[in-house]
Formats: C-alpha cells, structure tokens, sequence
C-alpha cells in the first residue's frame, strides 16, 4: 500500500490496484504487471479508436494514475483510427503488448472491457460502446452491448 501523505494520490494508487488485482486474478490476466500491459494496451487501443471529444469524456471518468496511462503518448491532433473489425483491433493492441503475454489479445480486451463497465459511468461507458462498430462491441460484457444497441435503436 502507498502512503503519501497525499489522499488524493493514495486514493488513486489503491484504486489501480484494485483494478489491476481484478484483472490479474479475476480476468486471468497473469500477475499484475501483465494486468498493467493490458490495461495500457486496450486503453491505448480504444483511445485512439475514439474521437477526441469521445476519448476526453471517457478519460474524464478514469482514476487519475489510470488516465495518465491512457492519455501517454496522446496526440489529440490524430485522427481516430478506422479499425472496423476485431482483427484490426487486436492487432493494434498486440503491438503494445510484451514479448510471451500469457493470454490471447481478446481475452485481454474483454477483461479491460469489464473492468470499465463494472467501474466506470454507465451511461458515459454506454455512449463510448454505442458509438464503437458493431464487431468491436462483442468485446464489451453483454450487457454493455444490450444498452449500446438501445442507445442505436434511440
């Protein structure tokens, strides 16, 4: 545990951790420093697959340690990505991924995926999946994907 001195900062580092514990042990992700490469991994990936506006609103929502990771390396001039397909998707995020991770990229992105819907604003993480292609939707847990296809169907 950190201590500080600072709450806001020991706030930030203890929820890290729990989200990293939650995707190593409860996500299968390995230990926790692959938990960590997946999580930047997928955040990356997403960010850049988001408008801007869309990639500042979810940021906004993130612990602040989380959401330096996920604006590292940010360049808000770059148009988003245009990965339609899960393929595309998962090969962007296997590029950041370490030599020998020990699960399969979609694996990886589910886990992620659950912990932002499990942790994050309903309906802000809502608007980001509605506004994801269908295909990369099926890496968000089903219910994301039920309230997407509602907010579609508005």
């Amino acid at each position: 545990m950190s201590d500080t001195q600072v709450s806001a900062l020991d706030h930030t580092v203890q929820l890290t951790n729990v989200w990293l514990k939650s995707l190593a042990e409860d996500h299968k992700l390995g230990d926790r420093p692959h938990a960590y490469s997946a999580l930047r991994a997928v955040l990356h990936a997403l960010r850049d697959r988001l408008t801007p506006e869309q990639a500042m609103h979810l940021g906004a929502q993130l612990p602040m340690l989380v959401r330096g990771l996920y604006f590292e390396g940010y360049r808000l001039a770059d148009k988003p990505d245009v990965q339609r397909r899960i393929e595309q998707f998962e090969e962007r995020i296997a590029i950041e991924l370490p030599p020998g991770f020990p699960v399969d990229v979609a694996t990886a992105a589910r886990g992620v995926f659950e912990v932002l819907w499990r942790e994050l604003d309903f309906n802000e993480t809502a608007k980001v999946v509605s506004d994801l292609p269908m295909p990369l939707r099926e890496l968000w847990p089903e219910e994301a994907q039920k309230q997407a296809k509602a907010r579609s169907e508005e």
